[in-house]
């Protein structure tokens, strides 16, 4: 019950940041241009997506936490090769295709990653597998799909700053739709 009041604080924690950032009133003169403004707000709302993320993984780095879970899968071949040993390979490859994602429960998830490295994901973060699964779920297949945009597997071990590129995506499109915006 302790870990979930404190996921439960990180969370209220990260929506207060996130809501303090939005300005109270318009800008008394207007932006030199759509693109510029565009850009900078969405440099800042990226920048708060991260950290509230961040937040929700007790203060850990996503972009390191990822990287790690897929090492320790043997790169992005290593992690295929879990998700069709455990009997979801077609899902993992629409997410490495071009085609739609399809998407995975966590229940799902958890069969393909196996319960030991959600576990070590888990403790690394400081939460509960039953909140790390969700995310997992939903954030993995973006990140797949972002990570071969060619609809293939042409850099097996990702850069830190690569995965960390296409989570700031990932994270931006996600949290921008819940205000309406943020789309990547």
């Amino acid at each position: 019950m302790e870990n979930a009041g404190q996921e439960l604080r990180g969370l209220r924690t990260a929506a207060v940041t996130i809501l303090l950032a939005i300005p109270s009133s318009p800008l008394d003169f207007p932006p030199p241009s759509r693109t510029l403004a565009a850009s900078t707000s969405m440099g800042l709302f990226d920048s708060l997506a991260k950290n509230a993320l961040g937040g929700m993984l007790g203060g850990q780095d996503p972009a390191a936490m990822l990287s790690g879970l897929l090492s320790e899968a043997g790169g992005l071949s290593g992690m295929m090769s879990k998700f069709q040993s455990a009997g979801f390979g077609e899902a993992f490859s629409s997410w490495v295709g071009t085609g739609a994602n399809l998407p995975i429960t966590p229940e799902q998830m958890q069969q393909a990653i196996g319960l030991d490295s959600l576990q070590a994901l888990a403790a690394k973060v400081g939460m509960r597998d039953s909140t790390v699964l969700p995310l997992l779920a939903q954030f993995l297949p973006q990140v797949i799909d972002k990570l071969t945009p060619q609809g293939q597997i042409h850099e097996d071990h990702p850069s830190g700053s690569q995965i960390q590129s296409v989570l700031t995506s990932v994270i931006s499109s996600s949290f921008g739709g819940l205000f309406g915006g943020g789309k990547a």
